[in-house]
């Protein structure tokens, strides 16, 4: 037993040496050197005297670096958390659900609030031609404008913000 582990002994310096070179890692290679060690240890009745002491060892240490190669590759890369960049957009769940719940605002309001938010804010309209198009003076169109704004604010929880619009 004494002779066996003498044996191994003398193959540390060397197995760490390739254990280096394979991994290009002081940490990765003592803990590859340790798990070939353990191994050679605990399956000791395998060796056969036969062969060389040395070339059992090495084969026991790539094929450990192999396994290891193959359990990283199947996992990915470990990157820290800091290192992973926030996504550029945002999720598109929030986006969906304000815009349902913009949606549902809109039709609880009254009906001339609601046609004249949509003829201004969904088709584009000037606020004189959407005046035109309801048939009310442009003051009128404005206050039902400013009541549909304020409704929608208030119903979507969407804080006031100063908004000057000039009207031509």
């Amino acid at each position: 037993m004494t002779e066996f582990l003498d044996d191994v002994e003398a193959c540390v310096p060397a197995l760490r040496r390739y254990a280096r070179a394979l991994t290009r890692s002081a940490d990765l290679a003592d803990d590859l050197v340790q798990d070939c060690l353990e191994r050679a240890i605990s399956r000791r009745g395998l060796f056969r005297p036969t062969g060389p002491m040395r070339a059992w060892l090495f084969t026991i240490l790539l094929n450990l670096y192999r396994n290891d190669l193959r359990t990283r590759h199947r996992q990915g890369a470990m990157m820290p958390l800091d290192a992973i960049a926030e996504p550029a957009t945002a999720a598109p769940q929030p986006g969906h659900l304000a815009l349902a719940e913009m949606a549902r605002a809109i039709e609880t309001l009254p009906p001339e609030q609601k046609e004249a938010l949509l003829l201004i804010a969904l088709e584009g309209l000037s606020y004189a031609e959407a005046a035109a198009v309801l048939g009310v003076p442009l003051g009128t169109l404005m206050s039902r404008l400013g009541r549909a704004r304020a409704a929608l604010r208030l119903l979507t929880g969407t804080p006031a913000e100063p908004h000057l619009r000039t009207v031509k």
